[in-house]
């Protein structure tokens, strides 16, 4: 079940945010999906699952973490360096993906993501099926503080490539931030001001939606959602948002 990985690098956003890239013999993934992590602590394994930061051509798995006070794992891979080994499951898992959008069903895509749960977004943007599958794309990324906004260089540089194609909001709810929102996501969906800053309404004819984070804010998120007309996509009955809960 699990294979040794090693890593070739780390990023650090802030005290407690990180990413590391870990070189491993994974299976082919799709964006949007998760490996999970693990150790043997105390002769007793503990595993916990990251999403893929990377898109599947990078020869390596990415993962953004925040490391936890009293977590089992997180504090163990915050203390991870260049050269150390992890173990790694080799199949990522998982159902955040495109693929469980209906095709030729809604022409504006829209992510809303808060913290850490903006890395399977990540991974799906960068490669060219969401670019070519819809006119517009909204990526929706909620904060506490500016400093817990990892990857927003890369962010920026989409908003640079790809011109009106994509928006970037930006919710920093405990300080002001330049250009950003100062409201959580779901009141952001439910006053409206979140469709008036990106300057795009929400609709189920035209709209199909994302929702990664914690479960307080999916369950508010989809709640504003429904109220505009919006209804959960199943398989077997195809809506507009899709989710899935950070733990």
């Amino acid at each position: 079940m699990w294979t040794r990985g090693r890593v070739i690098e780390r990023i650090d956003w802030n005290d407690k945010l990180f990413s590391l890239r870990i070189a491993a013999d994974l299976a082919d993934f799709i964006p949007g999906q998760f490996i999970k992590l693990s150790q043997v602590q105390a002769g007793k394994r503990v595993a916990r699952a990251y999403s893929l930061v990377n898109s599947p051509d990078k020869p390596y798995a990415e993962v953004l973490a925040v490391a936890v006070e009293d977590g089992l794992l997180s504090p163990q891979l915050q203390h991870l360096s260049v050269g150390d080994e992890i173990d790694i499951s080799p199949t990522a898992t998982g159902f955040m993906t495109l693929d469980e959008i209906p095709n030729n069903q809604g022409k504006h895509l829209w992510l809303f993501a808060t913290g850490t749960a903006i890395g399977p977004f990540l991974s799906m943007l960068d490669t060219p099926e969401p670019w070519q599958r819809f006119e517009r794309l909204v990526l929706v990324y909620g904060v506490r503080e500016a400093k817990d906004l990892a990857y927003l260089e890369k962010l920026r540089a989409y908003e640079q490539g790809y011109g009106a194609q994509f928006t970037l909001c930006l919710c920093v709810t405990r300080e002001q931030y330049d250009g950003a929102l100062a409201c959580r996501i779901p009141d952001g969906l439910t006053s409206g001001e979140i469709e008036q800053h990106v300057g795009l309404p929400l609709s189920a004819t035209d709209s199909q939606v994302m929702i990664c984070g914690n479960p307080g804010m999916i369950s508010d998120a989809q709640a504003a959602l429904m109220a505009k007309g919006l209804v959960k996509n199943l398989r077997r009955a195809p809506g507009q948002i899709t989710v899935e809960k950070y733990w």
